[in-house]
């Protein structure tokens, strides 16, 4: 039936015609975006994985800058006691000298002063931000601690995993700051014989003559230094596996962060030639409703040129 009133076919036109236009604006904002769900009207469900995703990849980005930090503090540590280290085999080969009878003690004594005047700066100059992992407070914190993961469960419990490094007496420290003398270096020393206590860091030989008693003690202050050299060696370990397992650690962060890019844009990111195709297809189409709108809305003249033709 034909009808004035109602066009039935430039109503269905229309309503074909704007259908495609929504689907050509929706095409037209993924083409620019490069995102099929940009907001929560899009995919409520994976706008919503995403999102969290998103913030747990910013938190990810941040143990990294950690991590980063955590490793400069450890490498000027561990460069620090490497220095100290080779200084400390110096004041021993000085030691081991200075047993020979008829030498100098005295002038063994100005160099070895000189060497542990350069173990006190070695350890007071790592320092990092503000942070000296050789020398510190023996009463205050004695562990160290380096924000290393970030993970969420499947019940949305957040957990951050740390590495801890030991920073106290039995750990890095060289020199306590507290005046308790628990360091590595100026703890006190009791020789066996029975001699006058003594710290690596101000242990003075000039008085040794070549009295049998005297020579005893130098040995045991020789003895003393091995351990102390073997001590520290044991705190460079310490740091060599904290700066290794740092690195490890830097290592899969990065991974990670790629794998939550990975996944994030599975859920959200448009396909550009899927979306090009599905582009062009709905220009022809909205070409062609366009077409059809026009031939349906002529059906109205056709009735007048019938009413002329009478």
């Amino acid at each position: 039936m034909s009808s004035l009133n109602t066009n039935i076919a430039a109503m269905t036109a229309l309503q074909t015609l704007n259908q495609t236009n929504k689907e050509m604006l929706v095409t037209q904002n993924r083409i620019s975006t490069g995102l099929k769900v940009k907001d929560a009207s899009d995919n409520a469900a994976y706008w919503s994985i995403a999102t969290t995703m998103r913030s747990d990849r910013m938190a990810v980005s941040t143990v990294e800058d950690a991590l980063g930090l955590g490793a400069a503090t450890v490498e000027v540590a561990v460069t620090a006691m490497n220095s100290a280290i080779e200084t400390i085999s110096k004041i021993k080969a000085k030691l081991v000298a200075a047993r020979a009878p008829g030498l100098d003690r005295a002038k063994i004594q100005s160099e070895i002063v000189e060497l542990q005047n350069e173990l006190k700066n070695t350890a007071g100059s790592a320092v990092f931000s503000g942070e000296n992992w050789l020398q510190g407070d023996s009463t205050g914190t004695l562990t160290k601690t380096i924000v290393a993961s970030f993970s969420r469960d499947s019940t949305g419990t957040i957990t951050i995993g740390t590495i801890e490094l030991n920073v106290g007496p039995t750990g890095t420290m060289l020199f306590d700051t507290s005046g308790g003398q628990a360091g590595i270096l100026d703890q006190i020393r009791t020789p066996p014989s029975g001699g006058a206590d003594y710290t690596i860091d101000t242990l003075d030989i000039s008085g040794v003559t070549d009295d049998p008693a005297d020579l005893t003690r130098l040995e045991e202050i020789v003895d003393g230094v091995d351990a102390a050299l073997n001590t520290m060696t044991d705190a460079a370990t310490l740091l060599g596996a904290a700066k290794s397992r740092i690195s490890l650690q830097k290592d899969f962060v990065q991974k990670l962060m790629d794998s939550i890019d990975t996944g994030i844009g599975q859920l959200v990111d448009a396909d550009m030639n899927e979306e090009s195709t599905r582009l062009q297809a709905l220009q022809v189409r909205q070409q062609l409703g366009v077409q059809a709108l026009g031939i349906a809305n002529q059906s109205a003249q056709q009735i007048l040129r019938l009413f002329q033709g009478g």
